[in-house]
């Protein structure tokens, strides 16, 4: 999920499969064979999110965020992001925060969340539901932990779903050489037709010779590592952080339905997994 001041990204190496999947929570002892679990967060403590693992990310309020989103990021603010009933719900809602500091004149309100924990290569999973509203733009997505630029220094977006095109899942990559701006990226798509109704997991499976982007452990995307090196195509050998996040319209979100909200994105885990 782009959030640096550029156009959105947009797949053009798309795999669409039409698929109704079965939503079937995994165990923590289920993880892929050979891994063992590394870092979670179960989400199993109703209150605020855990921030000895999460940190809010809002840096971008006062100027307006990327991709000409409309959202307002909160901190520490439950109505935005909060535990409940075993999950972790990001929820956007229409409203103005007038009164804060780093007001800048959104109508909706959201939550980003960055972990505090990075990772270079693993299975990384997510178990979520999506919101369908017209405009909503969850993401779960990767960025370096010392990002100084981009899109040399890497991006992996797990998973990106836009409400005006509900059920439709995208997997991208954006480097150096592949990237939205010079009309490289590369990316798949996949239907997940009960998206907004049950919950899957989203996975990427990031080894030394390539990421491979998967719902429910079906693939349909792989990004390969060339051997050209780190700036114009792999810049993937570096510990990545993991983020959490609801935009809303902008250049993929598209047109807003007001009648919508609140949108809830809900997070059951998330677990990253290291090969033995």
């Amino acid at each position: 999920m782009t959030r640096t001041p550029v156009p959105v990204p947009v797949p053009v190496l798309a795999l669409t499969l039409a698929m109704l999947f079965a939503a079937t929570p995994l165990a923590a002892q289920d993880g892929p064979a050979g891994h063992r679990l590394v870092w979670s967060d179960e989400f199993d403590r109703d209150g605020p999110p855990d921030l000895a693992r999460w940190r809010y990310d809002t840096h971008a309020n006062r100027t307006g965020w990327y991709n000409d989103e409309r959202q307002y990021y909160a901190a520490d603010r439950p109505e935005n992001a909060r535990v409940e009933d075993g999950v972790l719900v990001i929820e956007a809602r229409r409203e103005r925060l007038e009164q804060a500091a780093d007001f800048g004149g959104q109508d909706y309100t959201s939550a980003r969340m960055i972990s505090r924990q990075a990772w270079t290569y693993g299975v990384i999973q997510v178990r979520a539901r999506l919101p369908c509203g017209g405009g909503t733009w969850p993401a779960i997505w990767m960025l370096p932990a010392d990002l100084e630029s981009w899109p040399i220094d890497g991006e992996i977006d797990i998973m990106e779903h836009v409400g005006n095109r509900p059920g439709v899942v995208l997997g991208t990559v954006h480097t150096g050489a592949y990237n939205h701006v010079a009309g490289t990226q590369r990316g798949g798509e996949i239907v997940v037709a009960d998206a907004c109704d049950a919950f899957h997991v989203y996975e990427a499976n990031w080894t030394a010779d390539g990421i491979d982007f998967a719902v429910d452990g079906r693939t349909f995307f792989r990004f390969g590592n060339d051997g050209a090196g780190a700036k114009p195509t792999w810049p993937f050998d570096q510990p990545f952080g993991l983020l959490l996040n609801l935009a809303i319209g902008g250049g993929l979100g598209g047109a807003v339905d007001d009648g919508a909200f609140p949108q809830r994105f809900e997070i059951d885990w998330v677990r990253v997994w290291r090969a033995e």
